[in-house]
Order: C-alpha cells, then sequence, then structure tokens
C-alpha cells in the first residue's frame, strides 16, 4: 500500500506538524488541506502514494452533482469511492441516493465518520450507538483511548492501540445476510465492530466508525499500518477521493445550513477564531476604502471580419469573467431549441413540461429534471461560477446529443 514509508520520515513530517504554528490546535476538523494533528492532510495528499497503481481523482464538486454529470460512469470500470469525515454534512439525501445507485452497479465505497446520516442507516439497513457523542472538548476526548483489532489474521498486526480521541462508536444492528465484521473496538472489555463491509448490489460499502485513526496525529504515531490495512480492503480498482469542499448546486430538501456554526460556538478556540477573523476583514475594510484606479487596457482596432468579431466578443466575456451572461445565453439557446425541434411551449418549466421533453427527446426522466432544475436555479442567481457554466453546457450538449 506504500505507507512503509512514513516509519522513515514520520519524525520529520512530525516535527513539520508541530513546528508549523505557534500553538497546536487540537481540534478534529478532518481538513484534507489541514496539518494540525486531526487533518487529514498526510492521508489525502499521500493518496497516489498509497494507490500507485490506480488513478486517484480528487473532487471538486459534490459527490451528488459529479455522479449526476457524467453520465458516462457506467460505461468505465469500476471505482472505489473514500470519505474520511466527521458526519459528511454536505453529503445530502439525494447524494446518498446517487452513491447508493453507484455502488449497486458494481463500485465500492469506503466511508469513515463519527455520524452517518439516517437515510444510509435505513438503506443499508444498521444502526450505531455512541457512548461518547456529547464529548466535544479537546481535554475530553484526550482521555478517550481504545484498541482497535481487525479479523483478518494474514496481516502481521491485527491488535492496534491509539491513545486519545477514540469515541466508543459501534454497530449496534446490522443484517448478518449482507454484512460481515472487517474489525472490532474494545469497549469495557467487551468487543463491538467498528468497520464492517456491507454488500449491496453489485458492490459493497465498507463503514469504520472512527475516522479520526486516518488523521495526521495517527499516522505519525505508530498506526500507520492499520489505515494500510483498512484500505488493503478495497478492490484494486481507480479511485473517487471526496474531500468535501462543496455543497450540491442543487438540491430538492435544503439541509441545515447552521450546523457549521453551531460547530464553531462549540469550541472555544474556533469560536475566537471565527471573531477575530471578523474583526480582521473590518480592519481590513476600513483601511482599504479608498477607491483606486485599475489600469486601463488598451483596446486595439477591430478588423472588419465575422470571425474577429466573434473572437473578441468570446474574449471579453472571458476578461470580465461574466458567467452570468453566458448562463443566460447558453439557456436562451437551449430552450430555442426546445421550441423548434419538439414544438414545445418553453413559458412554464413545470413537472408537464419536463415530462414532455423527456418523451420527445428520448432521454431520461431524471436527467431532463435534473437540467431543467438546474437552469431554474442558475436563472435566479445574480452571479455563476466557471464551473457551473462549464456543468451547464455538458449537460446541454449531452443532452441535445441523444
Amino acid at each position: 500500500m506504500g505507507l512503509q514509508q512514513f516509519k522513515i520520515y514520520a519524525p520529520l513530517l512530525l516535527l513539520l506538524v508541530l513546528s508549523s504554528c505557534n500553538k497546536t490546535d487540537w481540534v478534529e476538523n478532518y481538513k484534507e488541506k489541514e496539518k494540525s494533528p486531526f487533518g487529514n492532510y498526510i492521508i489525502y495528499n499521500e493518496g497516489k502514494t498509497l494507490f500507485k497503481n490506480n488513478n486517484v481523482t480528487l473532487l471538486k464538486q459534490n459527490i451528488y452533482d459529479y455522479l449526476m454529470a457524467n453520465d458516462d460512469i457506467d460505461s468505465i470500470e469500476k471505482q472505489n469511492y473514500i470519505c474520511i469525515k466527521h458526519a459528511a454534512n454536505k453529503l445530502t439525501n439525494e447524494g446518498v441516493t446517487e452513491l447508493l445507485n453507484f455502488v449497486a452497479k458494481g463500485n465500492n465505497a469506503l466511508l469513515a465518520f463519527n455520524f452517518f446520516k439516517d437515510s444510509l442507516q435505513t438503506s443499508l439497513k444498521f444502526k450505531l450507538d455512541s457512548l461518547d457523542q456529547n464529548v466535544y472538548a479537546v481535554k475530553d476526548l484526550k482521555k478517550l483511548k481504545g484498541t482497535f483489532r481487525l479479523e483478518n489474521n494474514l496481516f502481521s498486526t491485527t491488535s492496534f492501540t491509539f491513545d486519545r480521541n477514540i469515541r466508543k462508536n459501534y454497530f449496534l444492528e446490522y443484517n448478518k445476510k449482507t454484512t460481515t465484521v472487517l474489525g472490532n473496538v474494545e469497549i469495557n472489555g467487551k468487543k463491538h465492530p467498528n468497520f464492517i463491509k456491507i454488500f449491496y448490489g453489485k458492490g459493497a460499502f465498507f463503514l469504520h466508525t472512527q475516522p479520526v485513526a486516518f488523521t495526521n496525529y495517527f499516522l505519525l504515531n505508530g498506526n500507520e499500518q492499520y489505515a494500510a490495512n483498512v484500505f488493503s480492503y478495497l478492490p484494486n480498482n481507480d479511485l473517487i477521493w471526496d474531500p468535501q469542499i462543496k455543497s450540491s448546486i442543487y438540491s430538492d430538501k435544503k439541509e441545515d445550513n447552521t450546523s457549521v456554526f453551531k460547530f464553531f460556538l462549540e469550541h472555544k478556540t474556533l469560536t475566537w477564531f471565527l471573531v477575530i477573523s471578523l474583526i480582521g476583514l473590518l480592519l481590513f475594510m476600513i483601511f482599504n476604502a479608498r477607491r483606486k484606479q485599475r489600469p486601463i487596457p488598451i483596446i486595439n482596432p477591430l478588423k472588419n471580419t465575422t470571425v474577429a468579431f466573434t473572437q473578441t466578443i468570446a474574449n471579453l466575456y472571458l476578461k470580465e469573467q461574466n458567467h452570468k451572461n453566458l448562463v443566460d445565453k447558453k439557456t436562451a439557446y437551449f430552450l430555442e431549441k426546445v421550441r423548434v425541434n419538439y414544438l414545445l411551449n418553453t413559458n412554464n418549466l413545470n413537472a408537464d413540461f419536463i415530462e414532455k421533453l423527456a418523451a420527445k427527446s428520448g432521454n431520461e426522466l431524471q436527467k431532463t429534471k435534473y437540467l431543467i432544475h438546474t437552469i431554474i436555479t442558475l436563472n435566479k442567481r445574480t452571479e455563476c461560477s466557471e464551473e457551473e457554466l462549464v456543468g451547464l453546457h455538458k449537460m446541454i450538449e449531452n443532452f441535445l446529443n441523444k
């Protein structure tokens, strides 16, 4: 798996992590860019080394949008999806549904969370129990020690001791016909499953209840082999690594947007960070209130040709980053195509219109619904990103080329 190199560079990496800031941040953040003890910097950046024989795709969009936008994902080779987070707040219920479909087609998913969404527990028929779900303070988490044991005797080491932040999370109920227990955590002298494999359709879910075991701290403190053993259960497929950096651009059900601020307010260190950041932003605005004159670009005379005119207009949009204008034009172009090709009235983009459009165009109803809802959503916005523009263009081209 490539994790043996940690034994050589562990002291140097540990010194780098601890010396990168004046005071060590012991908050569990699970962020792939964080070098703090409980960030995912090492496991994330070593992904291509850990799986050197496979391609690793680092997601820059929500998994729901990724699976919906990639129409050809069913035709490529099977893949493994990996997500290591506290609770994966940006995995919506719609995202869970798409992830279930993704695994059912023969792919695999490794999810390491402290808390799993109810919709996922219901679909996979398992229940969790946590004896430390109300423990949040750093000093209290430090007292939580634990011993993990893997059930595969082929491993040279099957028992691993973790000296802090090990919540007593475990699987309370699961379907024994479709579930295999791969690992346990010792609680009050008894073993309870904390790592299981649930077969689903043609694929499988690998679920782990202690994501902290894969963070920087434990990879640099003698437990790197545990992470290697856990990852070795995955089939030898290409990977989709999800850092959960973006929410879905469209969701039928609004998620709880206050959870992030609630998490900040529950930790004194993060609360002060938020306050100081707001004060710093205010001071920046005060001292930079004076308007600065931007340089005026030199505009060369336009050639009197159609090609030159088109290139100039395209360059103007690119320079001004006016993605919203291009989204509006792309939408108008698509609706005009619908009116001309399918003789449909586009004044009211309701459910009846979506059904008729899907039937006449030969596209799937779900894909048609997602495209129209995306158009409605982007039309209501005052600004759009380049990523949203590219995504809309790709969806429209796939739809019209059906």
